[in-house]
């Protein structure tokens, strides 16, 4: 089923599995925390900047980023504990840009964060390319 899990069936161990469900591992860490962030920063009316939001949402994606990066080259490497955390801490990073971003379009963070994804991901993606899938 692919409707919680982007994950082909080779890809399972990097799901959970309930109540007969697949689910992402880092995305059942990303999506709940990307929302309460989201919702608690407009609950808040927080400032739409900070001084530290640069160094802060980077610092908070780049281990979600290192960790898909190392599963990409070591597709058995890895866990689902870790990838759990490092999606609580993407999902942070994504809440704090993504509010920025639907009150100011593009802010500086935002652009930040999708070229340091775009820098890790698209040589890593190149040089992991493992062709048309059978089935």
């Amino acid at each position: 089923m692919f409707w919680l899990s982007h994950h082909h069936e080779e890809e399972y161990n990097r799901t959970y599995l309930l109540g007969g469900v697949r689910l992402c591992a880092r995305c059942l860490g990303t999506y709940p925390v990307l929302l309460a962030v989201m919702v608690g920063l407009f609950k808040l009316r927080a400032p739409l900047a900070w001084h530290w939001d640069v160094p802060v949402v980077l610092g908070l994606t780049l281990p979600a980023l290192v960790d898909w990066a190392v599963g990409r080259f070591r597709p058995a490497s890895g866990s689902n504990a870790v990838r759990t955390l490092t999606g609580l801490l993407l999902g942070a990073a994504l809440g704090r840009s993504l509010f920025i971003h639907v009150q100011k379009p593009l802010p500086a963070v935002l652009v930040w964060q999708a070229a340091l994804v775009a820098v890790v991901a698209l040589p890593v993606l190149l040089a992991t390319f493992r062709g048309p899938r059978n089935g």
